[in-house]
């Protein structure tokens, strides 16, 4: 088993399945992919395995969500996990909040809507070998 784990956060369930295909026919058993579909369930994603000792290595996140938005989120995750890879994946996001992901968050990449796979797996590979 992995011990190495990919979150993707987003509130539309169709785009998480699509998110989970795409990784997994890209990277295999190489890694655990963990969905949520807000922030707050994140957090618990994070916290049950951080418990199994399992390591997030990336985030993608949503920008528009209910609640806490994929800024602030990305923020906060950076300020609990700095080396921690955040790639905001986005429709609607206005260039003042993906700035402020890229300042306050370390953002690694703003990633479409609608992404393609190609661009997907390219953020994620690319990502995971300047660490």
């Amino acid at each position: 088993m992995s011990e190495s784990a990919i979150l993707c956060v987003d509130d539309e369930a169709i785009i998480l399945d699509s998110l989970k295909e795409q990784l997994k026919r890209k990277f295999g058993n190489r890694f655990i992919y963990e969905m949520a579909e807000s922030a707050d369930e994140a957090w618990d994603v994070i916290e049950e395995l951080e418990n199994d000792d399992i390591e997030v290595i990336v985030v993608v996140s949503d920008w528009l969500m209910p609640g806490t938005k994929g800024d602030e989120f990305l923020i906060q995750i950076h300020q609990r996990f700095p080396q921690l890879i955040k790639v905001m994946l986005t429709g609607q996001a206005d260039s003042t909040a993906i700035e402020r992901a890229r300042q306050e968050a370390n953002l690694y990449a703003c990633l479409y809507k609608p992404w393609t796979e190609e661009d997907l797996s390219e953020i994620i590979n690319s990502a995971l070998s300047s660490k």
